[in-house]
This record gives structure tokens, C-alpha cells and sequence, in this order.
């Protein structure tokens, strides 16, 4: 089973959309294992993000993750960093298609609701950054021989 980190933005804390975005995960069938609310520290925002860190938006970003609440989550299924990726869309909203999460709830590129993991090495580093081992919890659901064949 593959693995990948969520996180829920300030916008779509603020915007009360996190429940209906993470059923949406919930009902394509992926599992979440760990789930954590918190107010980000810059240094750790500055830390996930520090591979934009020359670009323009870099200072814009980290101000806005560190600008309220978010929600962090690891999702575990088959694929599930593609499943993930294309369950949300487009990065801008105004490009991302209807029917998915930035294309229903999103307008624009920054506030786009959720970051997830671009890749098996990103989500791995991204989910030690921000869970320990001990926060991810293993178990079997009982209609996950119902979602996934063998």
C-alpha cells in the first residue's frame, strides 16, 4: 500500500470544507492512518516548502500556511499519491476541471485548499517531517476487501 501526506490549507479550514473534501477521499476507498490538527510552526512550513524557497510566491506561501490552522492527514491505498493527486485537479483552481476538489471549491492557485505528496520519495520525507512512526496507526477496515481485489 502506498502512502501520502494531505494537508488541509487555512482556506479550506476557514472555508469549513475540510469535511466534505476528506470524504471524498474516504469514498474513493483510500484509508487514513494518521490525522493531526495543529497551527503550523514557520520553521517546519519553511522546511516542507524549502524546495520553492528561490521562487517569487515562496514568502507569500509560507505566510499563508503559518496564517491559521491546518489539517494533516496520511492516506494509505493502492496508487494512492496519483489517486490523491487526481482526485484534486489542476494546482489553480480556475484551471482545474469540474468534478474535482479544486475544480468544485477552488478560484485560484495559492488558496487551493489542499497540498498533497508529488511522488513515493516526497510523501515519505513529507510524512517524517511531520508524523512520527508512533502517530501512524496500521489496521484493516472491514470493507477494504470490498474496495481493492487481491
Amino acid at each position: 500500500m502506498e502512502r501520502t501526506l494531505i494537508i488541509f490549507k487555512p482556506d479550506a479550514v476557514n472555508r469549513m470544507l475540510v469535511g466534505r473534501i476528506l470524504a471524498r477521499f474516504e469514498d474513493k476507498g483510500l484509508r487514513i492512518v494518521a490525522m493531526k490538527f495543529q497551527q503550523s510552526p514557520r520553521e517546519q512550513v519553511e522546511r516542507h516548502y524549502a524546495v520553492h524557497k528561490e521562487r517569487p510566491f515562496y514568502g507569500s506561501l509560507v505566510e499563508f500556511m503559518t496564517s491559521g490552522p491546518v489539517l494533516l492527514a496520511v492516506l494509505e491505498g493502492p496508487g494512492a499519491i496519483e489517486v490523491v493527486r487526481n482526485l484534486l485537479g489542476a494546482t489553480d483552481g480556475r484551471e482545474a476541471a469540474p468534478g474535482t476538489i479544486r475544480g468544485d471549491f477552488g478560484l485560484d492557485k495559492q488558496y487551493n485548499l489542499v497540498h498533497a505528496s508529488d511522488g513515493p520519495d516526497t510523501a515519505r520525507n513529507e510524512i517524517a517531517l511531520f508524523f512520527s512512526p508512533e502517530e501512524i496507526v496500521e489496521y484493516t477496515r472491514a470493507p477494504d476487501g470490498w474496495i481493492v481485489s487481491k
